[in-house]
């Protein structure tokens, strides 16, 4: 039986799309082609592959427990983004690995939040959720924004911390890898930290072989795709005149999350707001909780330039913001069309704040 008969028709179009998408980005590298259609082409196959490495993640899963599959998306799931944010630290883009972070975190907490909200309301009324479980992860989650408002805040005040960015950056990374290591457990056994079984649950899962042959082969595809989109990012900027700071909060940080988080929207519009609220938000955690550490530790050894904690103050400002509108819409476990609104609304302030840089 060919090993296409394991997949689904959305699953062939978004590894079909990943596959022809990558190839035309590498030919258009190759040539030196067209740049602002080079980086478009890469933001399609990075998308893609984010969303092929997530999928193959949770069938990976299904050979194990929901928990341990919740770990699996925590340590691998961002390995697109991961790549990107090396690849541009080595190009020297430091703004813009400070701003996709941030963008990631409020593009899911702020903008695929709020059009769940919205789009779900619409068509099931005031949506409904368990409350225990998103106060956990905004706990977390307003722990790892305080690991960046303050080395920012003792650098910006001139605090005797402040010239010890470098150490300080690497101390709150080891702590906030002991925080998720610490949630392992919880997750593991279902805890509040937790993405419900449910969302795990595939009604066909692909045999172990293919599974992890499909992770491989997407991970490689995306470490040299997020190398073409570095090098093509640079002049589209010029070509564009887009900052670097906006480049890195809207375009880098929806090509490497949106895809693979359409999936709270959908669950939001067949009224499983439980589920909606608690992947979407998790995403957000697990790049706060995980991806910032590691890449922080990681800038030592692989990137042209040491990744510390300290943002541009704006950048801080409108994480927070967005973490604590975000943790007051789900403390009361309801949700309606103008929470979402208010969501987005705040998303797009936000954006537009940082296009001038």
């Amino acid at each position: 039986m060919s090993i296409f008969a394991a997949f689904d028709r959305k699953q062939t179009i978004t590894l079909a799309v990943a596959a022809i998408a990558t190839m035309a980005a590498g030919f258009l590298d190759l040539t030196h082609g067209n740049e602002v259609l080079a980086f478009v082409i890469a933001a399609v196959a990075l998308a893609a592959l984010a969303a092929t490495v997530g999928e193959a993640t949770e069938h990976l899963g299904g050979h194990l427990s929901a928990g341990a599959t919740g770990v699996l998306q925590s340590a691998i799931g961002n390995l697109p983004e991961l790549f990107v944010s090396i690849f541009a630290l080595r190009a020297g883009l430091v703004t813009v690995v400070q701003s996709s972070i941030v963008g990631s975190v409020l593009t899911n907490s702020l903008l695929v939040l709020g059009l769940a909200f919205v789009l779900g309301s619409r068509r099931h009324g005031v949506l409904k959720f368990d409350s225990i479980p998103p106060r956990m992860i905004a706990t977390l989650t307003m722990l790892a924004v305080s690991a960046l408002v303050i080395p920012t805040l003792a650098f910006e005040l001139h605090l005797p911390a402040g010239g010890h960015e470098d150490k300080l950056g690497i101390f709150t990374a080891i702590i906030l890898l002991i925080v998720f290591v610490a949630s392992v457990p919880s997750i593991v056994r279902g805890g509040p930290e937790a993405v419900p079984a449910e969302a795990h649950a595939k009604e066909r899962t692909w045999p172990l072989a293919l599974t992890i042959g499909v992770l491989v082969v997407a991970g490689i595809g995306a470490a040299f795709v997020s190398e073409w989109f570095v090098s093509a990012l640079e002049p589209t900027m010029e070509a564009l005149n887009i900052s670097e700071a906006f480049a890195g909060l809207v375009i880098v940080a929806i090509a490497g999350n949106a895809v693979e988080n359409v999936v709270g929207v959908q669950l939001a519009l067949r009224n499983k707001a439980d589920l909606a609220v608690s992947v979407v938000l998790n995403s957000s955690l697990q790049v706060l909780l995980v991806l910032t550490p590691v890449l922080v530790l990681l800038s030592w050894f692989v990137a042209g330039s040491v990744f510390t904690l300290v943002m541009p103050p704006l950048l801080v400002v409108a994480l927070f913001l967005g973490a604590l509108l975000g943790a007051v819409i789900v403390f009361d476990g309801h949700a309606d069309g103008v929470e979402g609104v208010a969501l987005i609304g705040l998303y797009a302030i936000i954006a537009a704040a940082f296009w001038w840089g």
